[in-house]
């Protein structure tokens, strides 16, 4: 294939204009494209799974305007020959995976309006020489790569950019003062810039224009000034008609900032701000889309104009201390999709208005204070994902149409709460589970025989190198948590259908009988808890699950309190136990049963973050909103547990 393209480019000696963009070349060099076109002036080859390094080549087509390789595989290092392509106003080499530092001699490109080398792997120091002559820079993206901004703190750069994105730079640590000087600048992101310190108040005189802001990430300090009182919002930012404001995850403090109206999107979670959410919150307007104020000190009760933005899609203040009750106009938010209140002093009932939000996805009411049973109005949010009333004061049974109308339920979390009853069969039905918390509810009843089996299929799955027979169960569930209740009865078989399940804690119930021995099927189990149960019989010997390359076991005390229950890892014997073998079994390292709550809200992280991703007209606009909202669980699951709860489908 490649000598066909390069056969047929070297007849086309005159060509000016070559756009092969959003081809499948699968790993072509780019070599092959321009040997004879010397008299090229628009090259674009992006998003075309290119490969290689850019050649040096390239430096030798002096007429090129304008080059574009984004969004391909090409690695190595960028050409230092840059300086003969003087006519070149746009360089795109975003998204590969590029290396090395940026040569200087792109400061004498002196035609240049965009410069675009963000999301690569680019390091080293970028100084003044940079930009030497770029006089005509209009926009400049650096994010997502390891440079360092290292500039006098006098310099004035020699442009005007409009668009500026520095994320994941090291810019700082003082706001960079040349930045007085950018008086076009409409969009601009210094998220992760390592910036601290106060916000100068000259920022708020260039700041009008921008319509997007990002400075999350830092350790921007002290209160959000209001030198001037533009809108009947109480402390207005200086942002005209902004598109988003992204200051999460700094040390901001003091009443809370709202801009004036036409924002779509704003995020200050992760801060220090404090006192109430202002009532005149609805003047931000019908096209307020995404409202973030997590992790905040705010106080006082929930305003009830928060209904009248009626064009909101995600709302959340989890993590403040709120009071008072959810108010009923949440309901007139009718394009909801993420409505996130869990771990504030929120108390009352739920509003049954909550059933009109029909396209809600995420539902995060745990760690309050709500009472009342589950209203029959939730039937309703037939696109429901994420269910989370853990941690209230809710009382009642728990309806059986969540199985029967919630078909899209991924994580269902109903934990310490005063639900009685029994579980419901009809939870068996919710094929997409993926997390089911039912602990501490004080449920009785027997033990679900059904939970694990819906009809049987006949689909084959290869995990980790296993070829794996699945029926049409629960078999994206992968962690079950009916710790704390009063279930008897005995262990069904069933759940040793559920082959991809990584926590299983059923202790301190009332299950009887003997542990199944096709358990130790269940070979991607990382935490298990059968503790304080009246089990009996013999542990099944071959319960063993790989773990970072090596076998380990469950410790004793996860089948502690089970008075008939003997075999190892526990020290009690069976009969016709080889006693000459007592003492000498080898002590392997094992994982407690006590850590089977970390397991678990592991879980619930990782289904928040991957699953509520599907209201993709806000986060699709920019990646910094996803990582900031969702970007945490991911992290954390990443660094504590790189394998758990990440089962690989292929």
């Amino acid at each position: 294939m490649s000598g066909e393209i390069r056969s047929s480019l070297t007849k086309l000696k005159s060509l000016r204009n070559l756009d092969l963009s959003s081809n499948s070349f699968m790993g072509i060099p780019i070599a092959e494209f321009f040997h004879s076109l010397k008299k090229l002036q628009y090259l674009n080859l992006e998003n075309s799974d290119l490969g290689g390094k850019i050649p040096s080549i390239l430096g030798n087509i002096s007429s090129l305007l304008n080059l574009g390789l984004s969004r391909n595989e090409l690695n190595g290092t960028l050409p230092f020959n840059l300086e003969n392509l003087s006519k070149l106003s746009t360089l795109d080499v975003s998204s590969n995976h590029l290396t090395g530092s940026l040569p200087s001699i792109i400061g004498q490109l002196s035609e240049l309006s965009v410069l675009d080398v963000s999301f690569n792997h680019l390091y080293g120091i970028v100084s003044e020489s940079h930009f030497s002559k770029l006089t005509k820079l209009e926009t400049l993206r650096f994010s997502s790569s390891s440079l360092i901004l290292k500039v006098g703190s006098n310099w004035i750069p020699p442009f005007q950019v409009q668009v500026l994105e520095m994320s994941s730079c090291h810019v700082g640590p003082p706001f960079p003062a040349w930045l007085q000087t950018q008086n076009e600048l409409g969009f601009l992101d210094l998220s992760n810039a390592s910036i601290s310190g106060l916000i100068p108040n000259w920022f708020w005189d260039i700041s009008s224009d921008i319509t997007w802001l990002n400075f999350s990430f830092n350790q921007l300090r002290g209160p959000i000034p209001y030198p001037l009182r533009l809108s009947p919002i109480p402390y207005p930012l200086r942002l005209s008609f902004p598109e988003s404001i992204d200051w999460s995850s700094n040390l901001f403090e003091g009443p809370l900032p709202l801009p004036n109206p036409g924002i779509k999107a704003l995020s200050l979670s992760n801060n220090q701000f404090s006192g109430p959410i202002p009532e005149s919150i609805d003047k931000l307007g019908e096209n307020f889309t995404f409202l973030s104020l997590a992790s905040n000190q705010l106080t006082g009760e929930i305003p009830p104009s928060i209904g009248e933005l009626q064009g909101l899609k995600i709302i959340d203040l989890s993590k403040n201390n709120l009071s008072g009750s959810i108010p009923s106009s949440i309901g007139r938010c009718y394009q909801l999709n993420v409505l996130d209140l869990q771990t504030n002093n929120l108390s009352g009932v739920i509003p049954e208005s909550l059933g009109q939000l029909l396209f809600l996805e995420t539902l995060y009411l745990s760690n309050n204070m709500i009472s009342g049973e589950i209203p029959l109005s939730l039937q309703n949010l037939l696109s429901l994902e994420t269910l989370d009333l853990g941690s209230n004061k809710m009382t009642g049974y728990i309806p059986s149409w969540i199985g029967r109308d919630l078909k899209f339920l991924r994580i269902l979390s109903l934990r310490s709460n005063a639900f009685t009853g029994e579980i419901p069969t009809t939870l068996a039905d919710l094929k997409h589970l993926q997390v089911l918390d039912l602990a501490e509810i004080l449920l009785d009843g027997e033990f679900p025989a059904n939970l694990g089996y819906y009809y049987q299929g006949n689909l084959f799955v290869s995990i980790k190198g296993q070829s794996l027979e699945y029926t049409k169960t629960l078999y994206l569930l992968t962690c079950i948590d009916l710790s704390g209740n009063y279930l008897q009865g005995e262990l069904s078989l069933g759940i040793t259908k559920l082959v991809g399940l990584v926590v299983l804690n059923l202790s301190r119930n009332h299950i009887s009988g003997q542990i199944p021995q096709s358990i130790s099927e269940l070979h991607q189990l990382a935490s298990l808890d059968l503790s304080s149960n009246m089990l009996s019989g013999s542990i099944p010997p071959s319960c063993r699950i790989p773990f970072v390359g090596h076998l380990t076991t469950f410790e004793a005390s996860c089948f502690a309190d089970n008075p008939n229950l003997c075999g190892a890892p526990l020290d009690v014997e069976c009969p016709g136990d080889n006693s000459t073998n007592a003492g000498t079994k080898e002590k392997v390292s094992s994982r407690s049963c006590n850590d089977d709550n970390k397991w678990f809200y592991l879980a619930i992280g990782l289904g928040f973050a991957t699953n509520i991703l599907v209201p993709s007209l806000i986060l699709a606009t920019k990646k910094s909103w996803s990582d900031a909202y969702f970007g945490f669980a991911e992290k954390v699951a990443d660094r504590l547990t790189p394998w758990a709860c990440k089962t690989r489908w292929v």
